[in-house]
């Protein structure tokens, strides 16, 4: 679907071309398919265009006549081409400008589906780089002693980027009130070197603020990233009151 919009002017060309070729009927607009129908039928016809263009897809009409995909999309529509011919006639020689705007109308949706296509592919391509392994969100009202302790073991040494957003209230009582993360050797975390990430403190106004870091393992040695969101050393019984959700760890 990426792309498809870049090709209507051909395709549009193309059906002015035929239908100069056609009877001419309908010119009263009697029986003619339904504005929004039309443009249904019409964003369809582009997106078959494209993909028409496409190797894996055109070799299925190579013994066919090379209008009859169009005619299948119309027909599937429950219009024959016809129908299709002799409307797109009576438009063009009655209301041309009514015809400009069902086909700004096509755009306009093939446009709105480009970008929900380059959404999903963009969420997609995150959720398949996302190495955080911890929960999905952390919610902590009152007393709460649940941790936010992680401990992420990576396949190789990179420079990764940790995101989160934070929402932490102005009750919140917290020690520490900065996330703690650092890299080290995965056979020496206790004793070995640590690589601390420079942090700040969480803003306390009840609004979610987006937190980004950046993990940068000098020693290129370091294939574990551990740390505590909330801030390490907390004190259980001290009230705390945050939220720590869309969390990330990318490179």
């Amino acid at each position: 679907m990426k792309k498809l919009i870049y090709i209507p002017v051909i395709f549009l060309s193309f059906t002015f071309i035929l239908m100069s070729c056609f009877k001419r009927q309908n010119e009263t607009g009697k029986n003619s398919i339904p504005r929004d129908k039309l443009t249904d039928i019409i964003t369809d016809l582009y997106i078959t265009d494209g993909l028409v263009a496409i190797p894996e897809v055109n070799h299925w009409y190579k013994k066919k006549d090379s209008i009859s995909a169009y005619r299948e999309v119309i027909e599937g529509h429950g219009y024959s081409k016809d129908e299709f011919d002799a409307t797109l006639r009576f438009y063009f020689i009655k209301k041309p400008k009514q015809l400009m705007k069902i086909y700004e109308q096509a755009l306009a949706r093939l446009s709105e589906m480009e970008t929900l296509y380059d959404q999903e592919v963009t969420k997609f391509h995150s959720k398949i780089s996302n190495y955080w392994t911890g929960r999905e969100f952390y919610s902590i009202p009152g007393q709460g002693s649940d941790s936010t302790a992680f401990d992420i073991k990576t396949i190789f040494w990179n420079v990764y980027y940790l995101s989160f957003s934070a929402t932490f209230f102005p009750d919140d009582q917290s020690v520490n009130n900065a996330p703690v993360i650092y890299s080290c050797h995965p056979d020496s975390t206790e004793t070995g070197k640590r690589h601390y990430v420079t942090t700040m403190n969480y803003i306390k106004d009840g609004v979610p603020h987006k937190y980004t870091y950046q993990i940068n393992d000098p020693d290129k040695s370091h294939t574990r990233i551990m740390g505590d969101l909330s801030g390490e050393g907390n004190n259980p019984s001290l009230l705390r009151d945050f939220i720590i959700d869309d969390i990330s760890l990318i490179n």
